[in-house]
C-alpha cells in the first residue's frame, strides 16, 4: 500500500508540475506575443509618422518657394522689405532644427510632426495674407499707373498745345522742315533723362527761302517749359521778332549768325548751364522775321 500511495503522490506531483510548466510557458508565450504585436504596432506608427513628417517637410519647402516669390513681388510693389520677413526667418530656423533632429522614440517623432503641422499652418497663413496684400497692391498700382498716364498725357498735351500756338501765331513767311531736338550727355550720346542732359542739339532744313530773306540773318534759340517759362541762362537775350501777324517779344538762350541760302541744313548746339528738371519743354528757332520752327520734347 505504501508503494502504491507513493506512486499516486508522485504522479500527482508530476501532473501538477507539468500543468504549472504549461501555464508558465503559455504565460510567457502570450507575453512574448503581446510584446511582438506591440513592437509591430509601434513600428507601424513610427513608419506612418515618418511618412507624415517627410510629407510636411516637402509641403513646407513648397511654401518656402511660394513665399520667396511673393516676398519679392511684395517688396517690388511697395518698395520696402515686407514685415513678414522676420517672422518667416524664425519659422525657417524652427523647421531646420526639426529636420536635423533625430527622433529617439515614438513620442519624439509625434512631437516633431506636431511642431511641423503647427509651423505649416502659420506658414500657410502668412502666404495667404501676403498673396492677398500683393493683389491689393497690384490693383492700387494699376490705378496709380492709369492716373499717372493720364496726367502725363495732359502734360504732354500742354507742351503740344504751346508748340502749336507758337507755330500758328509767330510763324515767319518761310519755315523749317525736319525740325528735330536731341538731348545729349557727354561724348555725343543721346539721353532722355533730365539729370544726365548736358546739351541740346536742334537741327532743321530750310528750303525755298525767298530771295528777300536770303543773306546774313540772326537765328534765335528759345527753350521754354510747357508753361512758356524760359529755361535759365546767365545771359538771356530779349528781342523782338516781326512775324507776319505782328511783333513778338521773345527771350532766347542763344543767338547764331548765319547766311541764309535758298536751301540748307542748319543746326544749333546749346550747352545747358543748369540741369533741367524732369518735364516737357518746347524748343523754338526764330529769325528776325518770325518763327522758323518749334518742337516739344520730354525729359524723365
Amino acid at each position: 500500500m505504501s508503494a502504491n500511495s507513493n506512486s499516486r503522490v508522485y504522479g500527482i506531483v508530476v501532473t501538477i508540475l507539468l500543468l504549472l510548466s504549461a501555464a508558465v510557458g503559455w504565460f510567457f508565450w502570450q507575453k512574448s506575443k503581446d510584446a511582438i504585436a506591440e513592437n509591430e504596432h509601434r513600428q507601424v506608427a513610427i513608419d506612418s509618422l515618418t511618412q507624415i513628417k517627410t510629407g510636411l517637410e516637402r509641403e513646407l519647402d513648397s511654401l518656402s518657394f511660394a513665399y520667396s516669390d511673393l516676398r519679392t513681388e511684395n517688396e517690388n510693389l511697395q518698395g520696402k522689405v515686407t514685415s513678414t520677413a522676420a517672422l518667416i526667418e524664425q519659422k525657417e530656423i524652427v523647421i531646420k532644427q526639426i529636420k536635423s533632429a533625430a527622433a529617439k522614440d515614438l513620442s519624439d517623432l509625434e512631437k516633431q510632426v506636431g511642431d511641423l503641422q503647427r509651423v505649416k499652418t502659420e506658414y500657410e497663413t502668412v502666404v495667404t495674407v501676403l498673396r492677398q496684400e500683393n493683389q491689393q497692391l497690384r490693383e492700387a498700382n494699376e490705378v496709380l499707373t492709369d492716373k499717372n498716364a493720364k496726367l502725363e498725357e495732359q502734360v504732354n498735351d500742354l507742351a503740344k498745345q504751346l508748340e502749336a500756338q507758337i507755330q500758328k501765331t509767330q510763324a515767319a513767311a518761310f519755315k523749317a522742315s525736319s525740325f528735330r531736338v536731341e538731348v545729349e550727355l557727354r561724348n555725343d550720346k543721346l539721353t532722355v533723362r533730365a539729370r544726365r542732359a548736358r546739351e541740346l542739339l536742334i537741327s532743321f532744313d530750310l528750303a525755298d527761302v525767298p530771295q528777300n530773306f536770303q543773306g546774313p540773318q540772326k537765328l534765335y534759340l528759345s527753350v521754354t517749359d510747357d508753361k512758356g517759362t524760359p529755361i535759365t541762362t546767365s545771359n538771356p537775350i530779349k528781342t523782338t521778332v516781326y512775324a507776319p501777324t505782328g511783333p513778338v517779344e521773345i527771350v532766347a538762350q542763344q543767338v547764331k549768325q548765319v547766311v541764309l541760302e535758298t536751301t540748307q541744313r542748319l543746326s544749333i548746339a546749346h550747352k545747358l548751364e543748369d540741369r533741367l528738371k524732369a518735364g516737357n519743354y518746347v524748343a523754338a528757332v526764330y529769325c528776325d522775321k518770325g518763327l522758323l520752327g518749334a518742337s516739344s520734347f520730354r525729359l524723365r
